[in-house]
């Protein structure tokens, strides 16, 4: 019942993300703008940790995975992803962001030895077929300087740092670090980070003080990023990367239906192939091949079969 409901809270907030992204993007620098993000996040994650008095201390060792924690997951992952809003809608880069799902689990491969089962390979390459079919239009002529190709980059750098983001969220919990005190010191250090690279970057800390803006920033910090990874690393730390990335699935669904609604997002022949295709080859990745068998009514069938086989002899 807790995962249930972690799940549906999950996916019903970053599948509206992405919409509130489009309200953050044109007055205000993105890196600006996930500082003031990151900001008001870190502080209501102290704001709690304080209140709950849960520990704070931890090793050096620790603190530098908090960092890395910061940088993949609350800090330059996002900064990526806003720069492909750029370019595409807010569908277009939630689907390229589902492949969260195949970076996952061969990062849980890579950094934790976890077995890649057989349909993971089938699975990616319909999501693989599914991206093309997306982008069709710029890749069929193969040009790379293309809007959509730049945002596809872009949207599939910032799902990969993301997914090393995952990996640390893991590794922190194995050994014995809080969900809380983990995001916690892990915004602290984002917003830190973003606000040097802004400083940097020479970029300037503006504010738009339109409702859209306001709003829309307000809920990215309290729900897309406090609430949102919170019941996310809680389904990392219960039930483990592969399953939890079952919410990766369904929230391009509410992502792609807000988009119909406000900003006018079309279908095409080749979009809604791509989607289905996407959509397929996660749910491949994640479904055991018994229970796909058993879905389709094979198992009946191979047990009929063996049976009128049995009779015959």
């Amino acid at each position: 019942m807790r995962s249930a409901l972690l799940y549906i809270i999950t996916v019903l907030i970053w599948g509206s993300t992405w919409l509130a992204i489009e309200y953050q993007l044109g007055v205000v620098a993105p890196e600006v703008s996930l500082v003031y993000r990151f900001s008001i996040a870190a502080l209501l994650m102290w704001g709690y940790c304080v209140i709950k008095k849960l520990p704070m201390g931890f090793s050096v060792k620790n603190h530098l995975f908090f960092m890395v924690l910061a940088c993949c997951n609350f800090g330059f992952n996002y900064l990526i992803l806003y720069w492909a809003q750029n370019y595409l809608t807010s569908a277009m880069t939630s689907i390229a962001f589902s492949t969260l799902l195949v970076m996952n689990i061969v990062n849980t491969r890579i950094f934790f030895g976890q077995p890649i089962a057989p349909r993971i390979f089938m699975g990616a390459i319909l999501g693989l077929a599914g991206i093309v079919a997306l982008f069709w239009q710029d890749v069929k002529t193969l040009d790379f300087a293309s809007e959509a190709i730049i945002g596809l980059g872009l949207s599939l750098g910032g799902t990969f740092v993301a997914s090393l983001g995952n990996m640390t969220s893991v590794r922190n919990s194995k050994n014995s670090i809080g969900i809380m005190q983990g995001n916690a010191w892990g915004m602290f250090y984002g917003s830190l980070f973003l606000l040097i690279f802004t400083t940097i970057n020479g970029s300037e800390f503006t504010l738009d003080t339109r409702l859209p803006y306001i709003a829309s920033l307000l809920y990215l910090s309290v729900f897309g990023t406090v609430i949102a990874f919170g019941c996310y690393f809680v389904l990392l730390k219960d039930i483990g990367p592969e399953k939890a990335s079952y919410a990766v699935v369904l929230f391009p669904v509410v992502a792609v239906a807000l988009s119909m609604m406000f900003e006018g997002f079309v279908w095409q022949s080749s979009t809604l192939m791509g989607f289905v295709l996407v959509l397929m080859g996660n749910i491949v990745v994640l479904t055991p091949i018994n229970r796909i068998k058993t879905l389709l009514g094979l198992n009946k069938v191979i047990a009929t079969n063996s049976v009128e086989a049995t009779n015959l002899k």
